[in-house]
């Protein structure tokens, strides 16, 4: 099985990268990628706190909800401050 590949408009080669995983241990919850992201793939939720979270109840972080609604974009690693999201190319 090969990997999806598209064709940008200039016509060049393109492979798109779908989301795997957000870690959630480096989130911050800013929302960004969810307001991105045209197809529903994120989803807030709460994080119970660790040690190091300076004494907070709990924490609002990012989740997938339905990471087989992503294109490929990565829009979402664009905006994120902090380089949660992790992505892999999937065989056709």
């Amino acid at each position: 099985m090969s990997n999806i590949v598209g064709t940008t408009r200039g016509g060049k080669n393109w492979e798109p990268q779908f989301i795997q995983a957000v870690d959630q241990a480096n989130c911050i919850g800013c929302g960004r990628c969810f307001k991105v992201c045209s197809r529903n793939v994120f989803d807030l939720v709460e994080r119970e706190p660790e040690d190091d979270d300076y004494g907070e109840e709990v924490m609002m972080v990012m989740d997938i909800a339905d990471g087989g609604d992503c294109i490929g974009c990565q829009s979402c690693a664009k905006v994120c401050p902090k380089g949660c999201q992790s992505f892999a190319a999937v065989a056709a």
